[in-house]
């Protein structure tokens, strides 16, 4: 390992937790890159190393993301209607979301709220997935 590099693993151990999470966001904005993909293979890889009790325990995801995936065009307006009662968003912002499918409509929500949410979007026409 080159000497500039060991100087750069030294300094990011002395960082903070607030300050590595600035670190994270500004690489990310400055490189446009994602690290929260890098970050939970980096999870995987390292449960899949830890004792066994770890391995054995399935831990049940709590927290859903509900994506709008394709609007047709014919059933916009009643899609448009949904999400609005759905988000707090006004007309204008709710069709931008809307139009630019695939989207994000709520995120780290329930498993109850978040098929709550599917079935009223799918109800008017919309493709919807949850993650």
């Amino acid at each position: 390992m080159s000497e500039k590099i060991s100087s750069i693993i030294e300094e990011l151990k002395s960082l903070t937790l607030l300050e590595a999470a600035e670190l994270v966001k500004q690489i990310e904005d400055v490189f446009d890159v994602d690290a929260s993909s890098v970050a939970s293979t980096g999870m995987v890889m390292m449960s899949s190393s830890g004792n066994d009790q770890a391995n054995d325990e399935v831990v049940e995801k709590t927290e859903f993301d509900v994506l709008l995936e394709e609007v047709p065009a014919p059933k916009k307006i009643a899609v448009l209607k949904v999400v609005r009662s759905l988000t707090a968003l006004g007309l204008k912002e709710a069709k931008e979301l809307v139009e630019s499918a695939p989207k994000l409509i709520k995120e780290s929500t329930s498993k109850e709220d978040a098929e709550e949410i599917k079935q009223k979007l799918e109800e008017a026409g919309a493709k919807v997935s949850i993650k």
